[in-house]
């Protein structure tokens, strides 16, 4: 056997020996997503600004581009106005957009009856709930003043205006549990990836085991190799019990693929194992290796990954913050798989990003570590 697989695996054995005897990671990685996903899943119910929409316009009249021009005006909406229906139906399906307006062929006609006749049809994507209804609300709120103001304009009162037709696409019962779980899923993982491995050399430092590992022959490729596959395994281990959960208990659909859960799961989890390893191997006392992958995976995750607020609605530095933050990433693509399916467009993007900040990190892992064992 080479010299290199058999240090390798010499250090993977160490480490699931090493866990089997420690339970606080057997903990982290099943007690702890399990008491989480109960919180969010029973505990959380969350109810933005400049919200992505599309107008489609089949109508050539005067007052469709007057109601288009009024979405446009709506401090509430980013509007992009198109004729083609069909285009912006697809930039629903992969996320770019919240909400879509569809101005029917026959609404000027319909308009100058004022009988009620006319219909405008609102489309919301479902899978942000709390969007969802501001999408109805709001479109609701855009017709009524536009009517308001067309009737002051031709001096004409009491005529009825048109009615909104919704429609909510992904979720149509508008269950908060639905967007909320999938977010939240991502949320957990950011913990338990960077705990699992925050504590790993910053561990050995104190026990004085690291010191050992330094006289050996072992190279940092296989060290961090040797760290990261045990809790990867782990990790995902957690990932597909806390999803199982999640369909069984909480009637949480998936109309995915496994293949696809896994490979952004996976992305994932090298991304916030790799932020842990950088976190430990700066670190040489658990507690504080313990805060800081708190502070640095948790937080961001929790606030700016689009799980609570709509990251649309942030000031534009700390939408360019979002970025950088793993769970950004994965929230959508679990949001995506479980109410929407394999929008390979959007997944494979968002994957693609995960595992680049998953290398970036592993290369800032990897440096540390040379200093420290210098």
């Amino acid at each position: 056997m080479n010299s290199h697989l058999r240090r390798t695996s010499a250090l993977i054995r160490k480490e699931f020996t090493q866990i089997r005897r420690d339970p606080s990671s057997l903990m982290i990685a099943f007690v702890l997503p399990v008491i989480l996903l109960f919180l969010y899943g029973f505990g959380v119910s969350l109810d933005a600004r400049e919200i992505k929409i599309g107008v489609a316009i089949q109508d050539p009249g005067k007052d469709a581009d007057s109601l288009a021009a009024a979405f446009l005006a709506s401090p509430y909406f980013l509007t992009h106005i198109s004729h083609n229906e069909q285009f912006l139906e697809q930039e629903l399906i992969a996320g770019r957009l919240r909400g879509l307006v569809v101005i029917p062929e026959d609404f000027s006609r319909q308009v100058e009856k004022g009988d009620g006749s006319a219909r405008v049809q609102v489309i919301a994507d479902g899978s942000e709930a709390n969007t969802a209804n501001y999408v109805q609300n709001y479109a609701q709120g855009v017709v009524n003043t536009w009517w308001a103001m067309r009737q002051r304009n031709h001096g004409v009162w009491g005529q009825h205006g048109p009615q909104l037709l919704t429609r909510i696409w992904f979720n149509p019962e508008l269950t908060s549990r639905n967007s909320l779980l999938p977010g939240a899923l991502a949320i957990i993982m950011a913990i338990i990836g960077t705990l699992l491995t925050a504590l790993v050399v910053a561990r050995e430092w104190e026990r004085g085991t690291m010191e050992a590992l330094m006289a050996t022959p072992v190279a940092i490729s296989e060290l961090i190799i040797g760290k990261l596959l045990p809790y990867f395994v782990l990790g995902m281990l957690a990932m597909l019990g806390s999803v199982a959960i999640s369909i069984a208990l909480f009637d949480l659909p998936f109309r995915g693929s496994v293949p696809a859960l896994l490979l952004s799961s996976g992305a994932f989890l090298l991304a916030a194992l790799g932020q842990g390893l950088l976190i430990s191997s700066a670190a040489k006392n658990q507690f504080i290796a313990a805060m800081f992958a708190l502070i640095t995976g948790f937080l961001p995750a929790f606030l700016l990954s689009g799980f609570i607020f709509e990251i649309a609605s942030m000031p534009p530095i700390v939408r360019a913050l979002t970025h950088i933050i793993p769970a950004r990433y994965l929230v959508t693509n679990l949001q995506t798989l479980f109410l929407v399916g394999d929008v390979w467009s959007l997944l494979l993007p968002n994957i693609g990003i995960l595992l680049l900040l998953a290398a970036v990190l592993f290369f800032l892992t990897a440096r540390k570590t040379v200093k420290r064992l210098r």
